[in-house]
């Protein structure tokens, strides 16, 4: 846009562009918080007293077992909106030969719990590595291909008791379906010595629970631990 000018100028000044306020830093309880509800942060400090659950793990890949621990802090203590966190790991055993890694592998997890948000993604991470000197099956038939992934095994069963992983069993029908078939399985099978699997002798591996469940009912390999079937 012009502007035409018709008097003589006799004075001019710069306008300057107006300053913005100075950014301050929030303080961590509005970083952590939405509305009056708490969410875990990393800004969030370590309370002087956490909840905790440890798991066994008993290898054949190891003399000693391991214990890991895993603690929580509560958040919104008290409202209808309290939550339970994972905050930190430790794993802990007679063994040294790990020492190192496993040192390192608690404070890694431990510093992906304190970020917060969906940690779920660990579990996988953990499940998917596997020991070049290959795994190992666990007691209930279920197969393990390292170490590292029966810890993120161990860290599942702690998610899924403070409710961060949902539960995805089988439904009701399902459940009574399996039942019907692996006692009309087992009615055909002459009797064997005891076996550690809590699934029929004899049973294939199940590429989708790695758990040995599969069996062979009209005609189809069909899990009985997950439902999982090659027929659909």
């Amino acid at each position: 846009m012009t502007i035409k000018i018709d008097r003589k100028i006799v004075d001019y000044n710069v306008k300057k562009s107006e300053e913005k306020p100075a950014v301050s830093e929030k303080p961590a309880e509005e970083y952590a918080t939405t509305g009056n509800i708490i969410h875990m942060h990393e800004k969030i400090e370590r309370p002087e007293m956490l909840l905790g659950s440890t798991y066994k793990i008993k290898t054949p890949l190891t003399e000693h077992a391991l214990y890991v621990t895993i603690n929580d802090v509560v958040l919104n203590q008290g409202t209808e909106h309290e939550l339970r966190r994972p905050f930190e790991v430790f794993i802990n055993s007679k063994n040294m030969d790990h020492f190192q890694w496993i040192v390192a592998l608690t404070r890694i997890v431990s510093a992906v719990f304190r970020k917060g948000g969906d940690v779920t993604f660990l579990v996988e991470e953990l499940r998917s590595v596997f020991d070049p000197r290959g795994g190992y099956f666990k007691k209930g038939g279920k197969f393990m291909p390292s170490l590292v992934a029966e810890i993120g095994d161990a860290i599942e069963n702690h998610l899924r008791m403070i409710g961060m992983i949902k539960d995805d069993s089988l439904d009701e029908h399902q459940k009574k379906l399996m039942a019907e078939k692996r006692a009309e399985f087992e009615q055909r099978q002459e009797s064997n010595n005891a076996s550690s699997s809590d699934f029929p002798a004899g049973s294939q591996l199940c590429i989708k629970c790695n758990t040995k469940a599969m069996i062979k009912m009209d005609g189809c390999l069909t899990c009985l631990n997950c439902g999982d079937s090659k027929c659909g």
